[in-house]
């Protein structure tokens, strides 16, 4: 199935009744469908630790994409080293922007993230992401209902009007607490900023730690009514 023949009718339906709740049934189907076209887009986050092992568990060699704005905290970093140490075979491409920051500042001002965090996102993830989906026929998101109200309606597939793909979303049906069972059981390695009250993580110059313990992402973009980086949108 591609975008130009989405069709709901023709999907096919996943059992949540197992210990995964449907993830590694989707991912079989995914990567049986899709093979090396399908890309997961990862941020580090403790959701996409989860996601990894489970993708490794079927598709060892898995093509991952990590958004490079330049601005992420150095947790995240040490993190994405220490995934990669633990599963060598991944292939994990660090997708840059076409500017630098320093350029983004001589065409934009300087610190467009605080004036203008839509377009610094625009620039640094969404055309980014775009580029990196150019040929691929699905991808594979991190999303779980429970993370946001704009969320709560997302299935195992999505049709991806944005970057015209299949989204495969094989965790929407996990809760918070559920994905830290897992991860502590099988002790994978995380980022430690989610230890100090950072549930959401993305760029250090728009993240702290959430101000709403029942919301994930309040700590994403303080000050503003900004919740998405457009990803997902």
């Amino acid at each position: 199935m591609r975008f130009e023949t989405w069709n709901e009718e023709q999907l096919p339906n996943f059992s949540i009744d197992n210990d995964t709740k449907g993830a590694l049934e989707v991912l079989h189907w995914a990567y049986s469908t899709y093979g090396d076209e399908c890309i997961y887009a990862c941020s580090f986050g403790v959701e996409g630790i989860l996601l990894i092992d489970l993708i490794s568990k079927v598709k060892p060699n898995a093509k991952i994409v990590f958004l490079e704005t330049g601005l992420h905290f150095k947790e995240t970093y040490e993190c994405i080293d220490r995934v990669q140490a633990k599963y060598p075979l991944l292939q994990i491409e660090k997708k840059l922007p076409s500017l630098t920051l320093d350029e983004q500042a001589d065409i934009h001002g300087a610190e467009l993230w605080k004036r203008e965090p839509n377009q610094c996102c625009q620039i640094r993830k969404i055309i980014p992401l775009q580029e990196a989906l150019k040929n691929a026929p699905a991808w594979i998101s991190g999303l779980r209902r429970e993370q946001s109200s704009s969320r709560q309606k997302t299935n195992f597939l999505n049709l991806d009007n944005k970057f015209k793909s299949i989204k495969v979303c094989p965790l929407i049906h996990w809760t918070w607490k559920e994905v830290w069972r897992y991860v502590y059981y099988q002790n994978l390695p995380y980022n430690p900023l989610h230890d100090v009250g950072y549930p959401s993580i993305g760029c250090e110059v728009c993240t702290l730690p959430a101000s709403n313990s029942s919301d994930s992402r309040s700590g994403r973009w303080s000050g503003t009514s900004k919740t998405e980086c457009g990803l997902h949108d």
